[in-house]
């Protein structure tokens, strides 16, 4: 049975962020503090992001990430997306195999990515 999850999402998983940040060939995150537009403070893992002037900025306690494009001008907003779609790829992954069951990944046409779980298949077969 197939079914269409859509997922709101805070970053609060440091391992997936880092695998998010591997998969799209960026620096690993960085504990820190980044000054941000007029001198602005943010403190979280720190994530460069290509094109863009400031960092984002992940507080993974809260969730939240904290980011300055300028409505475009600093920084493409898909960038951001691409870094949480990673996100969200890594943690429902680390998820699923922590039940035990078996992930299967693939991208489609469109720039989605479709997970397919199959439920106990990790742990000696399905059901």
């Amino acid at each position: 049975m197939s079914h269409i999850v859509s997922i709101k999402t805070r970053v609060t998983d440091p391992v997936a962020l880092a695998g998010a940040c591997r998969r799209l060939g960026l620096a690993e995150p960085v504990q820190g503090t980044a000054t941000l537009f007029a001198g602005q403070q943010a403190t979280g893992l720190i994530v460069p992001l290509p094109g863009w002037t400031f960092p984002a900025v992940i507080d993974t306690v809260s969730g939240e990430v904290k980011f300055d494009t300028y409505n475009g001008a600093w920084g493409s907003q898909s960038e951001l997306d691409k870094l949480l779609q990673a996100y969200i790829v890594e943690k429902a992954m680390s998820e699923a195999r922590r039940a035990g069951h078996s992930v299967a990944e693939r991208r489609l046409d469109d720039g989605s990515i479709k997970l397919t779980i199959q439920v106990g298949a990790g742990i000696g077969g399905g059901l």
